[in-house]
């Protein structure tokens, strides 16, 4: 995901529409607990821009009357919020214990050899970015992933997989890519 396209050089990272959405959630707190409404514009940064930039948190921090570190320790303890750009769809696979004893791992390896990329990489088109999580509280549906913040996917064996990307690839016209040594 280009950020030039969502904040040309110079211009504000948060429109003036953005600071509407804001007001919005910050006027369903009371005046003096207004920072209650961080993870909210947090949010809203994220479906605008696919990501919180240093620059968002700044404003946020400024709308809400805190400092901007307090907004950047929210931003990187919840894992929802994305740090840099990523791909249109991020897959989040857990890899916690109870689904590397059920091949979570084995999950993650073959999405990173399906899609060419490593742990934490976007794919050269822009269309996916592969990343590890903390548990998703579905062990007994292992291995568990989840797609864009949203989706959650139960039993992703190699075919599941190979399924939901091809799927998303020809989603956006994209062809399907076959895995080395798969029939």
């Amino acid at each position: 995901m280009s950020t030039e396209a969502k904040n040309p050089a110079g211009a504000s990272p948060v429109t003036e529409a953005t600071r509407a959405r804001f007001a919005r959630e910050v006027a369903k707190y009371p005046p003096e607990q207004k920072q209650s409404a961080v993870m909210a514009c947090l949010s809203i940064v994220q479906q605008e821009q696919g990501w919180v930039s240093a620059e968002s948190e700044a404003v946020i921090a400024e709308v809400l009357g805190m400092p901007q570190i307090a907004v950047h320790e929210v931003t990187t303890f919840y894992n929802m919020y994305n740090q840099q750009p990523v791909g249109k769809y991020k897959l989040n696979v857990c890899t916690n214990l109870p689904c590397q004893l059920r091949d979570g791992q084995k999950a993650l390896h073959h999405l990173e050899k399906k899609l060419g990329i490593a742990m934490g990489e976007t794919t050269a088109d822009g269309l996916f970015t592969l990343q590890q999580c903390e548990c998703l509280g579905a062990c007994a549906d292992s291995p568990v992933m989840l797609v864009n913040d949203r989706t959650m996917c139960s039993f992703m064996d190699n075919e599941k997989l190979d399924q939901l990307v091809d799927g998303l690839r020809q989603a956006e016209g994209a062809p399907a890519v076959r895995v080395e040594g798969q029939a």
